[in-house]
């Protein structure tokens, strides 16, 4: 793209340039906490708006260099205020609306945050933090829009640096507290416009569909990579597994991206005779169940390409067009991005295709590091390889598998059980919704494997162990098979919708050895 944009500023006017009446984001907000008709802004609104905002928070006091908090529900808001930190070359500190007091305020005092754009009713939630609270309100009021209280007024258009950083995005924290990423405009854009210039090639005629709360990363990326390729992009207020395809075939939504639990919760509803009326051409997801792949496609009657990537990373490694025949209930997570490289190492070594080791990556449009952690950034980057911590395979063709985390695996009797294969296996079963794997405690054994299952009937653990602890010994080795069963009526998740591990809490468990029924400690 001759023209491409280096900085987020520059992907605005550029939008606005190109396509200024085209309906760009369109609000669909009737399920959630701040319930409304759906509304829409065109890419000229998204520009005026956007220096609106940004004069706005400029009147506040907010310069160039300082981090704010951004703790708002998804709405327009959100994508402008955020947006015109950006222009303002100030930091988007995304906070979810989940968070209260501590976590929010672990959050606010780690990036060193100088103010939080939030409502009163979200302030409240968290409660006082130490710094000034801007009403999100007060940018509908235009009264002051020429107000300039000083010299240092937002950069002009092209001062930006693409190098500057537009976020510290905190990573959901499955393992201890969260890390702060540093997300530079390079960061955003080359995620983007790996979208565009190539698979799923979005074009200006694509309509693309985002179900996650805007702090997280992945409705951020579809919002710049609808400025970047003028396709629209429908956000709803979240991930409503009744409705979404109802509002997928309502929006004609031809593009969407989710992952985690999301397909699995999809699969829940019933059947419905419209289920392939729509005009989605692509899905994308991360995590697809390997045995419910084909299911998936054939209920929807569209295909699901697997994805990968992280906070740290953006995208990185995708099933496309050409590889997804050959791949669809494999669990492949399939070739690198151009531009990316990969290796799969173990103890500094790169091992023979089909052997397991952990996964590097490297390339442009990575994370700039961890926030005020340079021991952390050189640790993930040592060698000059970012180090997911991904447990993963490669055959001679190049296409990647993962098969566990390297603090995902449970040590039993000197016996390595990766908790994602265990996971898969579960999943598998169709009475299975949710499933997480983990290891406890065990004298005898270091560490004994336990699952905790969400399941799609009434039955208790002891019924679903004597079902499936077969069903999991047919499939993987013996040692593998967990020995402790405990049944919820959900799990708890993390922003980005997987599974919180950290949160699970000991309840009642059936021992399958002993055959009885008790406690463990917590994972």
């Amino acid at each position: 793209m001759d023209d491409a944009p280096r900085t987020l500023p520059e992907a605005v006017r550029r939008a606005a340039r190109l396509w200024p009446d085209r309906v760009a984001w369109i609000f669909d907000l009737r399920e959630g906490p701040s319930s409304a008709a759906p509304s829409s802004l065109t890419f000229s609104d998204i520009a005026r708006g956007v220096d609106r905002v940004a004069r706005h928070l400029r009147a506040r006091g907010v310069r160039a260099g300082q981090r704010v908090g951004v703790l708002l529900h998804n709405g327009p808001e959100w994508a402008l205020v955020w947006l015109a930190l950006a222009q303002l070359g100030a930091t988007a500190v995304p906070l979810g609306t989940r968070l209260r007091r501590d976590d929010a305020g672990w959050i606010v005092t780690k990036s060193r945050a100088v103010a939080i754009v939030t409502t009163p009713a979200l302030a409240e939630g968290i409660g006082p933090l130490g710094i000034p609270v801007i009403d999100v309100a007060e940018f509908h009021d235009d009264r002051d829009d020429d107000a300039d209280d000083g010299d240092d007024v937002a950069p002009l258009p092209g001062v930006h640096d693409p190098d500057d950083i537009v976020n510290v995005q905190f990573t959901s924290g499955t393992t201890g507290h969260p890390k702060g990423c540093l997300l530079s405009h390079r960061y955003w854009l080359h995620l983007a416009r790996s979208l565009v210039d190539g698979f799923p090639r979005l074009t200006p005629s694509d309509r693309m569909l985002t179900a996650q709360a805007m702090s997280y990363m992945d409705p951020q990326w579809n919002l710049v990579a609808s400025l970047v390729s003028g396709a629209s992009l429908v956000i709803l207020d979240g991930f409503h597994p009744s409705t979404f395809w109802e509002r997928v075939r309502e929006h004609e939504v031809t593009y969407f991206y989710c992952l985690a639990s999301m397909p699995v919760l999809m699969l829940t509803t019933p059947a419905d005779a419209r289920d392939r009326e729509h005009r989605v051409r692509v899905i994308q997801c991360s995590a697809i169940p390997p045995a419910r792949h084909a299911e998936l496609e054939q209920r929807w009657g569209v295909p699901w390409f697997e994805v990968f990537g992280m906070t740290e990373t953006g995208g990185d490694i995708h099933v496309t067009d050409i590889e997804h025949d050959a791949l669809v209930g494999s669990g492949a997570i399939g070739v690198v991005k151009p531009g990316r490289e990969a290796r799969v190492v173990a103890d500094g070594i790169d091992v023979l295709p089909g052997d397991i080791g952990e996964l590097l990556l490297r390339g442009p449009g990575m994370m700039s590091g961890y926030d005020d952690e340079p021991e952390a950034t050189a640790r993930v980057f040592r060698g000059g390889w970012l180090h997911t911590g991904d447990l993963a395979r490669r055959d001679s063709a190049g296409v990647i598998r993962l098969v566990g985390r390297l603090k995902e695996v449970v040590r039993r009797g000197g016996e390595n059980v990766a908790a994602r294969e265990v996971e898969d296996t579960l999943l598998s079963h169709p009475g299975v919704r949710m499933a997480a794997v983990v290891g406890v405690p065990d004298e005898i054994r270091g560490e004994e494997v336990k699952a905790y299952l969400v399941l799609t009937d009434d039955r208790d653990a002891q019924q679903a162990a004597d079902e499936l602890g077969p069903f999991c010994s047919e499939r993987i080795a013996r040692f593998k098979v967990p020995r402790y069963w405990e049944v919820r009526d959900d799990l708890p998740r993390t922003p980005s919708e997987r599974v919180a591990k950290p949160e699970l809490r000991p309840g009642r468990t059936w021992d399958a050895e002993t055959t009885t029924w008790g406690e463990v400690p917590a994972p």
